[in-house]
């Protein structure tokens, strides 16, 4: 059974026009040192500045706490101040579905950030399985890339999302699966699959490329993983690339987290189809760049996923030519059964294509798991994430697109 929960407010996605407001600034995304800043702005002497920002912090990330008001260890006087001067609200969430399978997906809508602009709408899914929850965040409003299998991919890029919104995915999902400390679980009407868990793991594969957009998805993840923050290990948050190869290296040295590669493709002719940014960094560099990826090791592996098409990617020489490309990369392989989407020309590869395939990898001595679909019922699964922000004018749209992807990745 699938339960599908209209949250929304107002008149629907569809056709509406800018709805900017000027909105008092967040506190939600800064690093300490902006948090210290922002302080000083409403007249924090200079001296209280750090322990006042790691007061907020721990009640931002570690507590859930949404008013300033609940913030009891700061006095009324300053809380007062602090109500006037920020904010931290959360996206408002449009939808929520609960699959058969206990995945949700929610579609969350963030305010426009300029005039002229339209409301952003991103979806975030929500996997519990008997040993983890995961929750698969977005990085963008749509994305920069067409990747031919990819239903997101059909979306045009409207923009990035920053880190305050990056973030904002985490804590409301937290919000609704009642994940934070002492914290009840929502009486939404909703069936919470039994042995549904907190949130354990973190993983940059919603909408968008997020190493175009580097900046945000770093001061984003180095809060998700700060010991004071949301406290996640940056062994539990894996950030997915289709192959952006210059900001590979950064990826390890800054952020550190766990990489895995949208690879899909042997060959250069059938990954420039599947994956179009490979005509720009082909296969033979993208290894490389994984070869030398920082803290690379048999206890930090790169996945490397690969989306079965049938009868075009999945032949039995592809599983062996796979297994020679990767030879010396320290590697894990998620095969991934295609997820049908609405227009789609590819079809999923039969079950035991699949298992032959796996085999071949396995006997390798890769470590290749099929992936189990899920939330396919809500178009929840791996490659059927689409929001509806595509409202702007089309021309707008394909000048966005252009000056943000190549100002956010540097090229």
């Amino acid at each position: 059974m699938v339960i599908a929960l209209d949250l929304k407010q107002g008149p629907p996605a569809a056709g509406r026009k800018s709805s900017f407001q000027q909105r008092k600034p967040s506190l939600i995304g800064l690093s300490r040192a902006a948090l210290a800043a922002r302080l000083g702005e409403i007249g924090i002497p200079e001296k209280q500045r750090r322990m006042r920002a790691s007061q907020l912090w721990s009640w931002i990330y570690q507590r859930g706490t949404t008013a300033f008001d609940d913030m009891t260890n700061i006095s009324k006087s300053l809380r007062a101040e602090l109500n006037a001067a920020f904010t931290l609200e959360r996206p408002q969430i449009v939808t929520e579905q609960v699959s058969e399978d206990g995945t949700r997906k929610w579609l969350f809508r963030f305010p426009a950030q300029a005039p002229g602009e339209a409301p952003a709408d991103i979806e975030t899914v929500y996997i519990p399985e008997s040993d983890r929850g995961t929750l698969c965040v977005s990085s963008q409003v749509g994305c920069t890339l067409t990747c031919s299998f990819c239903h997101t991919g059909t979306q045009t890029l409207v923009r990035n999302l920053t880190a305050e919104e990056i973030l904002a995915q985490i804590l409301t999902a937290r919000d609704r699966i009642g994940d934070w400390p002492n914290a009840n679980r929502p009486d939404d009407g909703a069936s919470i699959p039994e042995g549904e868990r907190a949130i354990t793991n973190i993983v940059m594969m919603g909408m968008g490329e997020p190493l175009y957009n580097f900046e945000n998805v770093k001061d984003a993840l180095l809060t998700a993983s700060d010991g004071e923050g949301v406290s996640l290990s940056k062994r539990r948050i894996t950030l997915s690339t289709s192959g952006v190869v210059p900001m590979i290296g950064r990826t390890g040295d800054e952020i550190g987290v766990m990489l895995a590669i949208s690879l899909h493709a042997v060959r250069d002719d059938l990954r420039n189809e599947l994956v179009p940014l490979n005509k720009k960094y082909p296969i033979k560099g993208l290894l490389e760049a994984c070869r030398s990826y920082p803290g690379l090791s048999n206890a930090k592996r790169i996945t490397f996923e690969y989306v079965m098409l049938k009868g075009v990617n999945d032949a039995l020489s592809d599983a062996k030519e796979l297994v020679r490309l990767l030879s010396g990369i320290p590697s894990k392989i998620n095969l991934i059964p295609f997820n049908p989407w609405p227009g789609t020309r590819y079809e999923c590869s039969d079950w035991e294509q699949i298992e032959r395939f796996a085999d071949i990898v396995n006997r390798a001595g890769y470590a290749s798991p099929v992936r189990t679909p899920r939330g396919r019922d809500i178009m929840a699964a791996c490659g059927q994430l689409k929001s509806a922000s595509e409202r702007m004018p089309a021309w707008k749209k394909r000048e966005l697109a252009f000056g943000v992807a190549e100002r956010a990745a540097g090229l």
